[in-house]
Formats: C-alpha cells, sequence, structure tokens
C-alpha cells in the first residue's frame, strides 16, 4: 500500500524524506514535488525501477525519462564532452526550469531507454527534493501523469492517475506554476531549443551574448499532459524533457531557420537525440 507525507508540516517532511529514500534503495518508485510539476520518480541506475515508472506512465522506452541531479557538479559524472555554452546555461540556470541534454558518459551501468547515447539533465530549484537527491543521489524523474493526462500539479492529482504504482507520496503542496522546464539539447557545437518552458528564449539568449539566436517557426502545441515529458529519443537536434522532466512533442522537427549560432526547434520531436525530458 503507498505511503503519503504532508511535507508542508515540518513533522511529515521529516518522516516522509528518509521514507521516499528507503523507498528508493528497495527499487520502488516515489512521486514528489518540483519546482515544475510533481515528478515520478526513482534511482536513475535501476533499471528495473525505470522501467516500473515507465510502465506506471504507459510510456514506451523510446521516451526515456530525464535525470534529475543535487548539484551541477554531479553532472561531471554523468555527462561528457559538454560545451562551454552549456557550462555557461548551468551557471546561470540551475538550479531551475532548465534541462539539458548532453551526451552520456559511455561507462555508466544504467538503462534509462533508447537514449542514443544522451542524458538529460537538470536540477531542480525545489529544497526538498534537493535533499532528496543530496540522500540518494541521480533520479530519473518525469512528470507525475499517465499518458494523455495533464501533469499533476498537486500530490492529490498524482495519487488520482497513479494509484497504488507508486511507493510513496511526498505532498509539497501545489507545485511551482505548472509550465514545464525549458530544453535545450547541447549535444552539438551550437545549443538547439528543443522546447520552451518556464525559461524563455529571451532568457536564453542573453545567458548566451553575444551568440547570435534562431528561431524556428512554431509547430503544433505539444499536449498539455506530455508538456514535461519527453520526445522519442534521438541525437543532438532534438529531444524533448526535468527536465521528460521536467519533463514533448512527437513530430519530426522542421527545419529551423539558421540565423546563427542558435537553433530554436521547440516542442518538436528531436530528430535524432536519445536523451529523455520531463521536468
Amino acid at each position: 500500500m503507498s505511503e503519503r507525507y504532508d511535507c508542508t508540516d515540518p513533522e511529515g517532511r521529516a518522516e516522509g524524506i528518509p521514507a521516499a529514500a528507503s523507498a528508493v534503495r528497495r527499487g520502488e518508485i516515489v512521486v514528489l514535488p518540483t519546482d515544475t510539476v510533481y515528478g515520478i520518480g526513482c534511482d536513475a541506475f535501476d533499471a528495473t525501477a525505470v522501467a516500473s515508472v515507465l510502465a506506471a506512465k504507459g510510456r514506451g522506452r523510446d521516451m526515456p525519462p530525464p535525470v534529475l541531479i543535487p548539484t551541477a557538479r554531479t553532472a561531471q559524472g554523468l555527462a561528457t564532452q559538454v560545451p562551454d555554452y552549456a557550462q555557461r546555461l548551468m551557471e546561470k540556470f540551475w538550479p531551475g526550469p532548465l534541462t539539458l541534454v548532453l551526451k552520456a558518459q559511455t561507462s555508466l551501468h544504467w538503462d534509462l531507454g533508447e537514449t542514443n547515447g544522451t542524458v538529460a539533465l537538470r536540477v531542480p530549484a525545489h529544497e526538498m527534493t534537493l535533499e532528496l537527491l543530496g540522500d540518494i543521489g541521480p533520479m530519473a524523474v518525469t512528470s507525475a501523469n499517465t499518458t494523455g493526462d495533464p501533469a499533476a500539479r498537486t500530490v492529490d492529482e498524482a495519487v488520482g492517475m497513479l494509484g497504488e504504482s507508486v511507493g510513496v507520496y511526498l505532498d509539497g503542496g501545489p507545485a511551482g506554476e505548472g509550465q514545464p522546464s525549458t530544453i535545450v539539447d547541447c549535444t552539438g557545437e551550437t545549443p538547439v531549443t528543443l522546447r520552451l518552458g518556464a525559461v524563455s528564449q529571451d532568457e536564453l539568449d542573453e545567458a548566451l551574448v553575444p551568440e547570435p539566436v534562431l528561431e524556428a517557426p512554431e509547430p503544433d502545441a505539444e499536449p498539455a499532459a506530455e508538456a514535461d515529458a519527453t520526445p522519442a529519443a534521438d541525437p543532438a537536434t532534438e529531444p524533448d524533457a526535468e527536465a521528460d522532466v521536467e519533463p514533448g512533442g512527437e513530430a519530426p522537427a522542421e527545419a529551423a531557420e539558421t540565423l546563427g549560432e542558435w537553433h530554436d526547434v521547440s516542442t518538436t520531436e528531436r530528430p535524432s537525440d536519445g536523451a529523455s525530458t520531463t521536468q
């Protein structure tokens, strides 16, 4: 039977975070609040638990979850060949609602799904979630919803969709504004905006000045339910993501106008990137 903790109360939080950490170590999945929407997650290095997260959402391996991490420094052990512009984005927006798709370390023993050698990373700006991540390490986290339904903004909404598939629910009160994270593909020489969310294109541009920015025609908006999810994985051109995370669209990306060093193919599916995204 699922356990639920009211973490808006100091006593409930003191009990809930250790309970969630223990559940994750046992291979169970948990629901937790983030700075975007509620997420459903597990130990990123437990392939069976990751499969359970995808099953609970009704999602396949072609939409792998993003990974939430406690600090930007953690990214050094999970990603490789991180470009300078990605470092600048980390410094500007982490912790915060920006998911970065990077080339994954090839030595890692994990199975997030069909990632094509990439990983979507995010440091959430949520004190309680950071405390949990600091205890157990990287977590594969995607939006807390079943496929086709809106991402949960309250723990009650998450319970209604996910029920007993979750071991522990952490109730941190209503999620922020319910906007998903912005996702940027950082696997190539230039950044590619895969999905616009809580971080605007103008904010991204400002962080990378003096590099010029590209914006592509807006494709059909992706369903609200999948706003925090990752599109079918493919490399360095277009994912959606917390992040799944934080969490995208499912149609191939339209050719982006090349006005400079930046491509914006937000809300379209990444033509060739395999990282997940959600939060």
